[in-house]
């Protein structure tokens, strides 16, 4: 979808913001020349090694900075730059003007977020969803009612939603499409445990001595949602991508 959408043909350079073990820039490396993933996290970098290795995809850089650094970085001018489920932990003006300058002229930035609102395909039969409001009790009797963001209160990052953010800058508002979402997707108890802890506001450390606690009841409470398989149906929504050019 997005190769269609910006004209992708091979060419020019993807930064890939906030990219994990490389789940978005890995997958899009065929349709650039070159590939820059930005990452903070020194173990989620060495994981996007391994796999692109694997994979024997080229022309690969692995920088570790977090997307405020951008303006410091020198790095050659991008024709995108996208953001998988990560625009959100950033001081979200100050790194789209700063994504702007970065972009060659009629560049994109790209947001690639989860939609859970969107219409639900039909439920897989004799598998329950996963209980995401008990969870989210459970949370809170553990991290309290305020959710976090690593280190930071959640309520320190803006609330609006992203299409208001970029209309702020000198993108302006972007135009959003679709992907569709993934209907088939079954996890059982441990994945659901994994995905969990694998949020930011859900992250282990905030647990500190009672992340073993936390995961014990969970594990209960996941076992009685689905006692007769221990799996689940998980609907994440489709995928909603912004994009917005520089004009």
């Amino acid at each position: 979808m997005l190769a269609g959408e910006l004209g992708l043909d091979g060419s020019g350079q993807l930064l890939d913001v906030g990219s994990g073990p490389g789940t978005v820039g890995l997958q899009l490396a065929p349709f650039f020349a070159h590939v820059t993933l930005l990452e903070p996290d020194a173990d989620m970098l060495a994981e996007a090694r391994v796999w692109a290795a694997a994979d024997r995809v080229a022309g690969v850089d692995f920088v570790r900075a977090t997307a405020e650094d951008l303006p410091h970085l020198r790095l050659p001018q991008m024709r995108t730059v996208t953001f998988g489920q990560s625009f959100h932990r950033t001081d979200r003006v100050r790194v789209a003007e700063a994504v702007w300058d970065a972009l060659e002229p009629g560049g994109a930035i790209v947001l690639i977020v989860h939609d859970p609102t969107r219409p639900a395909p039909q439920q897989l039969p004799d598998m329950p969803p996963i209980a995401h409001d008990d969870v989210d009790r459970l949370l809170s009797a553990y991290l309290g009612r305020q959710r976090r963001s690593g280190a930071r209160p959640a309520t320190a990052y803006q609330t609006e939603r992203f299409e208001q953010t970029l209309a702020r800058t000198r993108f302006g508002r972007p135009r959003v499409v679709y992907a569709p979402g993934r209907p088939d997707i079954v996890r059982d108890v441990d994945g659901v445990i994994a995905g969990y802890l694998s949020m930011s506001f859900a992250a282990p450390h905030l647990f500190g001595s009672r992340l073993d606690e936390f995961i014990a009841e969970l594990r209960i409470l996941l076992e009685h949602a689905s006692p007769a398989s221990g799996l689940f149906w998980d609907w994440p929504g489709d995928t909603e991508i912004l994009i917005a050019e520089r004009r």
